[in-house]
């Protein structure tokens, strides 16, 4: 019986190591092969496959995008700098409470549809790095005073919305995700609405240098979107 009871308790206690390693590394939870949906597109970079993977991360589970990689965060802040892990110190503008505001939103939100790569979004996306990554401008006008919406229609037709995130600095495609997402200084969180806007179903993205920022990454969004045929 002692023997039996022996047993038991180690059975018990491998569960419960089990249970706690589990908890401790809930990257396993994400079902990356369902949401690398950029994963085999030829005309992305590495890094930009990575975006849309952390766009699909979120969409698909905004509680634990939060809880694992955004809510840690809250540990590298000294009054209004942000020290992101391996990169330069940032002056934010509202300090932590824009992570917290953000944690707490995402903690509310609900999944949304994954999205899918889509070529003639990611050239609108290619125009516009290719433009400021020589004037060294910020913002969504171009040189030519296009708007995204002017960028998107010279590729194809879309329906249903569209919109355009841009992200200046970041070192990796989750980093530009974060900051993206906790939007500081920006009352309306436009960048955060987009990331989880429902209607949106497709993606374009382009990362390239910038002349002040150093990198910078461009995506634009819509709801349906139909590609011009090359001739």
């Amino acid at each position: 019986m002692r023997i039996q009871a022996g047993i038991y308790g180690l059975i018990l206690l491998l569960v419960v190591i089990a249970v706690k390693a589990n908890s401790a590394n809930p990257v396993s939870a994400w079902k990356t092969n369902e949401l690398n949906t950029a994963a085999n597109i030829q005309y992305l970079s590495a890094f930009e496959k990575e975006v849309i993977l952390e766009i699909n991360k979120l969409r698909s589970n905004p509680t634990q995008y939060a809880r694992e990689y955004i809510e840690p965060l809250k540990n590298y802040y000294n009054g209004r700098k942000f020290y992101y892990p391996d990169d330069l110190p940032l002056m934010t503008k509202e300090g932590v409470y824009a992570l917290t505001e953000c944690v707490r939103f995402l903690t509310s939100a609900q999944a949304v549809p994954i999205l899918n790569p889509n070529n003639g979004l990611t050239k609108a996306a290619i125009d516009h790095v290719g433009d400021q990554s020589k004037s060294g401008d910020t913002g969504h006008k171009g040189r030519d005073r296009s708007g995204f919406r002017d960028r998107i229609e010279r590729y194809g037709d879309w329906s249903v919305r569209i919109a355009e995130n841009i992200a200046y600095g970041g070192i990796t495609p989750q980093q530009v995700v974060i900051y993206l997402l906790i939007d500081d200084g920006i009352p309306s969180r436009g960048h955060r609405t987009n990331f989880l806007n429902k209607d949106f179903r497709l993606v374009g993205v382009a990362e390239g240098t910038h002349p002040y920022y150093k990198n910078m990454c461009v995506m634009e969004f819509a709801g349906k979107f139909q590609n011009l045929i090359s001739k």
